[in-house]
């Protein structure tokens, strides 16, 4: 299993872990864009984070986590849902000059208004109910900054995280304090060796660094950082690329658009309306005849004779 997401527990420390290697999966989110190496290198740390976060989601949903950039970068997207079905992408600015040792801050938050954006949106949604979204605004030198500070406003639980990824590669390692034990007059039962051993553990994994993480596998680093510690791992699970597009969608992104605006769409491309997804690359295709199917539709109306089906 080259894609894999190993959980594991400390047996003897309130602490859980994770850690996710992603190479077949990464491949192919990679296979339809040519993103400059930074761009690439950070959205493969959010891929990684994306999939040690969602594996602990308490429902049938998905994560979607989002950077919006003031810099060369405008936007980065990555999904990851319940059964680690995982997509992403990133959208530059025209003309866009990126450096390959690019950092964070020049990529996304050069005038101070990048903003971090984690939406957790369950797939059986009540009637009204609105999917969680937490916004944290970009401080710190690294993504796994970025989001500790996340976790740390929005789950009050200490979180470590460190991350790597470059083309072929992209690999991650979390380390999560489990929630405190309460005595019975409702106060923390925490002691000092608890917070010894996690400041134990985390000394120890910050010793990793970029080159070893994207040039050793997740046995052998577990290994080497935890081999004094008696662990409990847990059956692996292996996330996977696979996109959620399809052409219900772009005819449901149409409707919300109006018929003006694709009618206005449709003839500056000569009749053939074509909308490529920004994931996997599908390409939708649509006539003069689709469209009006689509509207009449919404009306109630009868297509025009020889109309046909705009599933594509």
């Amino acid at each position: 299993m080259k894609d894999r997401l190993q959980k594991f527990l400390f047996e003897h420390a309130a602490v859980r872990g994770e850690f996710v290697d992603l190479t077949e999966a990464w491949e192919q989110v990679q296979a339809n864009h040519a993103y400059p190496p930074a761009v690439t290198n950070l959205l493969g740390e959010m891929l990684s984070a994306a999939v040690l976060l969602a594996s602990n989601i308490k429902f049938n949903g998905t994560l979607i986590m989002q950077i919006q950039g003031s810099g060369p970068v405008s936007l980065l997207v990555v999904e990851c849902d319940s059964s680690l079905n995982i997509r992403a992408t990133a959208k530059l600015a025209e003309n866009a000059v990126i450096a390959d040792d690019a950092t964070l801050r020049q990529l996304v938050h050069v005038n101070g208004r990048g903003r971090f954006v984690i939406t957790l949106d369950m797939n059986d949604k009540v009637p009204g109910q609105l999917p969680y979204q937490g916004i944290v605004s970009l401080e710190g030198d690294s993504l796994a900054e970025v989001i500790e500070n996340y976790m740390q406003q929005s789950e009050q639980l200490s979180t470590c995280i460190w991350l790597a990824a470059d083309h072929n590669v992209s690999r991650g390692l979390l380390l999560q304090k489990l929630p405190e034990k309460t005595g019975e007059d409702g106060l923390s039962q925490k002691t000092e060796e608890e917070a010894r051993v996690w400041d134990h553990l985390v000394a120890i994994s910050s010793t990793l660094n970029r080159e070893e993480m994207l040039s050793t596998d997740i046995d052998t680093l577990q290994h080497r950082l935890f081999w004094e510690e008696d662990i409990l791992s847990f059956e692996p699970q292996q996330p996977v690329f696979a996109c959620s597009c399809s052409s219900q969608k772009v005819m449901d992104m149409f409707r919300m658009l109006g018929e003006t605006e694709v009618s206005a769409a449709l003839e500056e491309q000569d009749g053939n309306l074509a909308v490529n997804c920004d994931f996997c690359g599908k390409a939708y295709r649509f006539d003069k005849v689709d469209i009006a199917q689509i509207f009449a539709e919404d009306t109630g109306t009868s297509p025009a004779a020889g109309s046909k089906n705009a599933m594509h």
